[in-house]
């Protein structure tokens, strides 16, 4: 009797089909095992019972990296095997699986970078089946060698041999290769490339010497320097014209973070895991490692940090000892730089020394960001990129037949595909109002289409007729005659988090509270402080802050002091301390503006927030997007740190609903006029948020 199993979800590019032989051969089964451009199929020779067995032990002790989203066994026509294989590959089918992400590097390929007794010692690519790129370098399906960027790489008779023994770690390790066959490294200074004799302890010299250096990693470009030189990190701002905005870095250990930040049980496993992410930590008040905090905050108590998850930052971060600065290799606001063409043309112009390699990546992608909540250590991905994307696996869903593309927002764009039941979420694609974020969009849409060979049967976007997104959404709409779907900016968030935990069938109300900057409302106007009701599938509209002129476009996003002045207008009769914000002529401008009044009226939760760090802190302008809010939230958290503040310490009185703006306004400059501390005043509101949302709650 012969039978066949199907594997379907994360199982290529993880050691699946090694793991099935070697199965295979302790239960004395014949068979093989293949990829296909559908997930993995075996066919075993043996009696029902076993070959059910089989399936079992496969489902239950399948690789640490793969993800079983589902099975099938079936009898087929009997088949004579006198061994168990691994066959090639085949692409004859659609392709119908989800996509590998990148994977950091495991402990045993970290071991043997270090160790002086192996071949591959201090060899900067070091991989295994358990760990390397994989999204970031295939070029079609299924996942082997030759359809990556690294089929350009003859593997040498030792690679070679390892790659085909079964007993080894190796065994089809499409990423395989060596220091005599593999990756090789250059240095790009002065306006030339060179080849030193130690790659790492010159970079590591360049570092000490105050440069700053670019290094092409699994995704592109990081821009590092010394996190402990003051003169470099402001060199560093300058060039990459980054007045303010925190950096990421990445320390050679665990115990050397633990130096400079509280660290829970699970940020540090967060930050030893396979994704090795940017997690978000405390700030301790003594700082060991000589950091300068200053320059790498900003007034925040908080840094992002990461561990070296590729064999080449980990040599370097070993011989260096020390924290190095670890940003995205690109000028501000623009989208991460990948080919070393570009990053010859572009980072030379902020980076001192460029450490190339040669092979190349196929979708470039940022360092994902991972927070936990202080109190409830609950996890909060700020940034879902390498490691994370681009599939993504929730069983409960029901799900659609329909090819599906729906296209995402502006700011932090990303798109997600429903094809064939699988879910497809790219990488960040950065701010899609700059020319490089739209190519960027595009580029990685088209090679989803590609590598999926899909023809979606609709479009889905963004209410908001201007966005990059949905202005090319309905392009691919009008390209493949298909039908577009326009929803809400708020009530897709609001969808989302309803999806995320399994509310979609809920039989009860659902109250949901969406706060953010923008987006485009029902009624035309910006919306941003939304209170909606989910019930029976329908979402409606339940209340909202109130609302107040929306004027100046993308001047009064980047202008908090804007955004004070027309919330504060009609509320405060001496407006002096908003009018000091401004020259005489943009007073008399905007003076003029808010008097005739605005027809778009927003009910942005960001502007607000914008504003009351305008008249507390005196921000004004920001450099990045969230700085007011990022500030006045670091003034809060240490009042709250430090002493007890109770809900009807508020600006806004039990079951009030309207006047929200007005009651909040007038509280603050009261208490500025009396003196109140600003930490305290910072925590007041966002105390009489939370109170808003209890008084709406409870209508």
């Amino acid at each position: 009797m012969t039978f066949h199993i199907h594997i379907k979800g994360i199982v290529q590019g993880v050691g699946f089909r090694p793991f099935v032989y070697k199965l295979a051969l302790k239960h004395g089964l014949n068979g093989d095992v293949n990829n296909t451009t559908d997930g993995v199929h075996i066919n075993v020779e043996c009696d029902e019972e076993k070959a059910n067995e089989f399936l079992n032990e496969i489902i239950k002790n399948a690789p640490a990296l793969s993800v079983i989203t589902g099975y099938t066994i079936e009898k087929i026509r009997d088949v004579h095997y006198d061994d168990f294989q691994i066959i090639h590959s085949e692409s004859e089918k659609e392709p119908n699986l989800l996509l590998t992400p990148d994977f950091a590097l495991c402990e045993d390929c970290r071991k043997e970078l270090h160790d002086p007794e192996n071949r591959r010692c201090r060899y900067p690519f070091i991989t295994c089946t358990n760990c390397g790129p994989r999204y970031s370098i295939i070029t079609g399906l299924p996942y082997d060698r030759p359809l990556t960027t690294m089929q350009k790489y003859k593997m040498c008779d030792t690679c070679e041999k390892e790659y085909n023994n079964p007993l080894d770690r190796r065994y089809f390790s499409q990423t395989n290769s060596c220091e005599e066959c593999g990756v090789k490294l250059s240095i790009y200074e002065n306006g030339s490339i060179i080849h030193p004799d130690d790659y790492i302890k010159y970079i590591v010299s360049a570092w000490k010497e105050g440069k700053i250096v670019a290094i092409k990693g699994i995704g592109g470009f990081l821009l590092t320097c010394d996190a402990t030189d003051e003169k470099v990190i402001q060199l560093l701002r300058e060039r990459k014209y980054r007045p303010s905005k925190p950096f990421a870095l990445m320390y050679p250990d665990i115990e050397m973070i633990k130096e400079d930040c509280d660290i829970s049980d699970k940020e540090e496993t967060e930050l030893k895991s396979v994704v090795a992410p940017i997690v978000l930590l405390k700030l301790k008040d003594e700082i060991k490692t000589g950091l300068d905090i200053t320059g790498i905050t900003n007034g925040l108590d908080r840094i992002g940090v990461m561990l070296p998850y590729a064999p080449l930052y980990d040599l370097l971060l070993k011989e260096f000892q020390k924290p190095v600065i670890a940003t995205s290799g690109n000028v501000s606001n623009s989208t991460i730089i990948y080919s070393n063409e570009k990053a010859l043309k572009e980072l030379d112009k902020i980076a001192d020394v460029i450490l190339l390699n040669d092979r190349d990546i196929v979708i470039p992608q940022d360092d994902s960001v991972v927070k936990y909540s202080e109190k409830y250590h609950k996890k909060i991905i700020i940034r879902r990129s390498r490691g994370i994307a681009p599939s993504f696996i929730k069983k409960e869903l029901e799900l659609s037949e329909e090819t599906v593309m729906c296209m995402g927002a502006s700011l932090k764009s990303a798109f997600a595909i429903l094809n064939k039941k699988n879910i497809y979420i790219s990488q960040y694609l950065g701010d899609t109002g700059t020319y490089d974020a739209q190519l960027n969009y595009t580029n990685t849409q088209r090679h989803f289409f590609n590598l999926l060979d899909l023809k979606p049967d609709r479009i889905v976007i963004d209410k908001h007729p201007d966005y990059f997104s949905s202005v090319y959404g309905m392009e691919l709409a009008e390209k493949y005659n298909i039908p577009v779907k326009k929803v809400q900016h708020h009530k897709a968030h609001f969808a989302a988090v309803l999806a995320e935990n399994d509310l979609l069938d809920c039989e009860e109300k659902v109250l949901g509270v969406v706060f953010d900057g923008t987006g485009y409302g029902d009624d035309g106007n910006i919306w941003g402080g939304e209170f909606f009701i989910f019930n029976k599938g329908e979402i409606e509209r339940y209340s909202h802050l109130d609302y107040f002129d929306f004027i100046l476009a993308d001047k009064m996003v980047k202008e908090p002091r804007i955004s004070a002045l027309a919330i504060s207008k009609g509320i405060l009769k001496d407006n002096k301390l908003i009018k000091a914000k401004f020259n005489k002529i943009e007073w008399g401008i905007y003076d003029k503006i808010l008097k005739e009044g605005s027809k778009l009226k927003s009910s942005s939760m960001g502007r607000l927030v914008d504003a009351v760090s305008s008249i507390v802190l005196g921000i004004d302008k920001q450099t990045y997007e969230g700085e007011a809010a990022m500030k006045l939230e670091v003034l809060a958290a240490d009042y709250l740190n430090n002493k007890s503040i109770e809900l009807h310490d508020s600006y806004i009185d039990a079951e009030q609903i309207d006047n929200i703006l007005e009651s909040i306004i007038k509280g603050i400059i009261n208490d500025l006029d009396s003196s109140v501390n600003k930490n305290y005043i910072a925590a007041k509101f966002h105390i009489s948020i939370i109170r808003y949302i209890k008084n709406i709650a409870n209508m």
